[in-house]
């Protein structure tokens, strides 16, 4: 690949990390806003679904938007839109403001915005993939846009805890909103249009035929119940780590960062490994066999880490849970862009919006079912769902 290339999957990795760090430092507050401002985990857990709310009713809308007007556009709303919500955050907790509304009032509203704007950020990507990057590297390319969020998730309980010590929580997230405007315009500026006549043609494309695609309707379902699996990670990790495993705040921090890790580096070997298996076997074989095989050893090890008593082992099991969970998830990315062809931002959104029909569930529900049986039942519960992608894995055929 040339330069050009490298930068905007670059640039697109980067959309990733900004993104995700402020999607989950939400989290990373929360425990402390929680206090502060008098939520209970049932309430914090419908300002979390308030942004999977938004970003779910969006995610097909926004595919077709990234088709019509050109992703560079599209992602370049994006992280404005999201820089903008990201740094409104602090609304929630000013004195007169939180009373006529209402605290969690506030809090969801902002949420919704947050979620409305990164709703097109997947399936833009996926569009600039397909418009971009040659077929034979753009598993690897999506499993390193995809590591993006790891990345940011990574980096935001350590990081995000440090910023709240030195500027508390609000002006923390006023920051993290100007980095995602900086880099919007960072991409605006350095990345060239490409196919816009082509995409003038296409602009209103027919849902039809992808909705009447079996493959599409179990991309959707599959991805529904891995993203249902996953966002119990990206939400209730730090609070599971610190509020339930009663770890020290300082070590909550440090150890939440590492099953982020394992899903930033093993992510694009996910992608790198399943361009292998599909130049070997095709296309159906190579992704299925990786996904299903990742979805069961991913359930088996958060099986295992709910049975470890010591820390180190049960973070080690939690990071290779989510770091296996990471490699399922981008063959469902690469199978959406092979199936999508000139629509990959479209098919890409529809199976989004199913995986994050899932994904919004969780947050809320894992609390409840927690408040009667137990966080181990929540766990085991959102473990049960992930095999569904299994039998998602099992019917989708991508060769004719």
């Amino acid at each position: 690949m040339n330069r050009t290339r490298w930068w905007i999957a670059a640039l697109m990795c980067g959309f990733s990390v900004v993104n995700y760090f402020d999607r989950t430092i939400l989290s990373v507050a929360a425990p402390g806003m929680m206090r502060e401002l008098a939520i209970s985990p049932e309430q914090m857990g419908i300002v979390f679904s308030a942004f999977q709310i938004s970003y779910t009713l969006l995610m097909t809308p926004g595919g077709r938007w990234a088709d019509r007007f050109g992703p560079r556009n599209v992602l370049t709303v994006m992280g404005l839109g999201a820089g903008l919500l990201t740094a409104l955050m602090p609304l929630g907790g000013i004195p007169g403001l939180d009373q006529v509304l209402g605290v969690i009032s506030v809090l969801v509203i902002v949420r919704l915005g947050f979620g409305a704007f990164t709703a097109p950020l997947f399936p833009a990507t996926a569009r600039m993939n397909a418009e971009w990057i040659p077929p034979h590297r753009r598993t690897a390319i999506q499993g390193v846009i995809n590591a993006g969020a790891g990345l940011g998730g990574a980096l935001s309980p350590m990081l995000f805890t440090a910023m709240i010590a030195i500027h508390g929580w609000r002006t923390s997230f006023v920051l993290a909103g100007a980095a995602s405007a900086v880099l919007a315009l960072v991409w605006y500026f350095s990345v060239p249009g490409h196919g816009a006549a082509q995409r003038q043609a296409e602009s209103r494309p027919d849902w039809g035929p992808l909705l009447r695609d079996s493959n599409i309707r179990w991309l959707i379902g599959g991805f529904a119940a891995l993203d249902y699996f996953e966002y119990i990670f990206f939400y209730w990790l730090f609070y599971y780590l610190g509020e339930v495993r009663k770890l020290p705040a300082a070590d909550t921090a440090f150890y939440a960062t590492f099953p982020f890790l394992a899903w930033t580096v093993m992510m694009p070997l996910g992608g790198w490994l399943t361009d292998r298996r599909v130049a070997r076997h095709g296309a159906t074989t190579g992704m299925r066999t990786i996904a299903i095989g990742c979805i069961l050893v991913s359930v088996a090890c958060l099986v295992g880490a709910l049975q470890a008593s010591g820390t180190t082992v049960l973070v080690a099991l939690l990071s290779l849970a989510f770091g296996f969970c990471a490699i399922a998830d981008v063959t469902f990315w690469s199978a959406a862009i092979h199936i999508g062809g000139s629509r990959a931002g479209a098919a890409g959104g529809l199976m989004n919006t199913g995986g994050n029909l899932g994904g919004g569930i969780a947050p809320a529900l894992t609390p409840v079912i927690a408040s009667h049986y137990g966080w181990s039942a929540g766990l085991y519960f959102g473990a049960a769902v992930a095999l569904i992608a299994v039998v998602a894995w099992l019917r989708i055929k991508m060769e004719p």
